[in-house]
């Protein structure tokens, strides 16, 4: 049976499946589910992934899907609030992928160091870069000009700052002086770590600006993956900007589950 892969290319997750599939000559069918049309809340989707989630995989009987576990954390007020912040779906459904489709040992390599290298940036990028993406774009464009509501200066201006840390980490802890984030070729980590990079970007934040080793970086990842690939899986991404308002009856399934994802 042919790999099914559940995919929304808004999606940063979503945009590293499809690139490492394509890459890779992975045959794969996509079905593409409209996150802006709230396409993952139906009862349908719901069959593949009951967490409602893309990215979402079947290959025959077996399904990975994306999936969210919860920390409790504290508001400025104090007030507990119930926020997701891991989602290691997508993480899973790569893995899956390197290893069934024996795809070059630079991906996700044999040697047990360099391995624990692209492990080590996986397991970082959950909570702090990936957030740090995800909460940028929502609160610079996906809040005002899709859903119609406006953000404090001061929680976009936190929003922004908390990137700036974690783009100076990638840069100062993981890139350093190499040419990829494990060495001297492209893995997972960097593919995971762009498709990150590309929500503030599709935002209207000059990440590379100022930043010659990363400006660099990206100029050699998106070579390694082919820049007809690179635009063709950033193309939903860059024109976010140019989003219609969302469907009024659309704004409200999705604002409950968009105010626990940013928190």
């Amino acid at each position: 049976m042919v790999l099914e892969l559940y995919l929304d290319l808004l999606s940063q997750p979503c945009r590293a499946i499809y690139i490492f599939a394509k890459k890779n000559n992975i045959p794969f069918q996509m079905h593409t589910v409209e996150l802006r049309k709230g396409e993952h809340l139906s009862d349908a989707f719901a069959q593949v992934n009951p967490m409602k989630k893309v990215p979402a995989m079947k290959d025959g009987g077996f399904t990975l899907c994306e999936r969210e576990s919860y920390l409790n954390k504290y508001s400025q007020e104090h007030l507990p609030t119930s926020v997701a912040i891991f989602t290691l779906g997508s993480v899973a459904i790569l893995l899956y992928l390197a290893h069934k489709y024996k795809v070059p040992d630079h991906w996700y390599p044999q040697d047990l160091q360099a391995r624990a290298r692209v492990d080590e940036y996986l397991a970082w990028q959950h909570t702090t870069l990936r957030r740090s993406c995800l909460r940028t774009l929502w609160h610079k464009v996906m809040f005002p000009v899709f859903l119609g509501e406006q953000i404090r200066p001061e929680m976009l201006a936190a929003t922004l700052a908390d990137l700036d840390v974690n783009v100076q980490v990638l840069e100062d802890q993981f890139l350093q002086d190499k040419d990829f984030l494990v060495g001297p070729h492209i893995s997972l980590a960097d593919v995971v770590a762009i498709t990150e990079l590309m929500h503030p970007v599709g935002g209207g934040c000059p990440v590379f600006e100022g930043r010659p080793r990363l400006a660099a970086w990206y100029r050699r990842v998106e070579a390694a993956v082919g820049k007809d690939l690179f635009l063709e899986a950033h193309e939903v991404i860059l024109k976010v900007r140019d989003c219609p308002p969302a469907d009024p009856v659309i704004k409200q399934k999705l604002m409950p589950r968009v105010l626990t994802m940013i928190q």
